[in-house]
């Protein structure tokens, strides 16, 4: 089917017009590059951090300072976790901007 009602009207859309213009591209591009892109460095600094937990766990095993139970591998774990949602506000903030617009720019197209 390459057609569907826009805003429950008699007007049917056009899917295929849509995914061939121009703001559309764009932004099924622009998005899945920041997606894999934000994808592959989160992948690669969990797998880091595991590898380096499996193999030189000393590395990470040292104290903070003398005579405390907190460690460096806590540290970094806990670090980790807030990288994940550092990169996930990094993604909102450019959907709620660039993406938006692009959108918005697409739907003005084909109304």
């Amino acid at each position: 089917m390459t057609e569907f009602k826009k805003g429950g009207g008699d007007q049917p859309m056009d899917l295929q017009a849509i995914q061939n213009s121009p703001a559309f591209r764009q932004l099924a591009s622009e998005r899945a590059r920041l997606g894999v892109g934000m994808s592959i460095v989160m992948t690669v600094a969990y797998f880091a951090y595991i590898l380096t937990v499996a193999f030189w766990p000393r590395l990470l095993g040292h104290p903070l300072w003398s005579g405390t139970v907190m460690t460096w591998g806590v540290l970094i774990g806990v670090g980790l976790i807030a990288f994940g949602f550092l990169l996930t506000a990094l993604y909102v903030r450019r959907a709620n901007s660039r993406f938006d617009r692009l959108s918005q720019l697409l739907l003005e197209d084909f109304r």
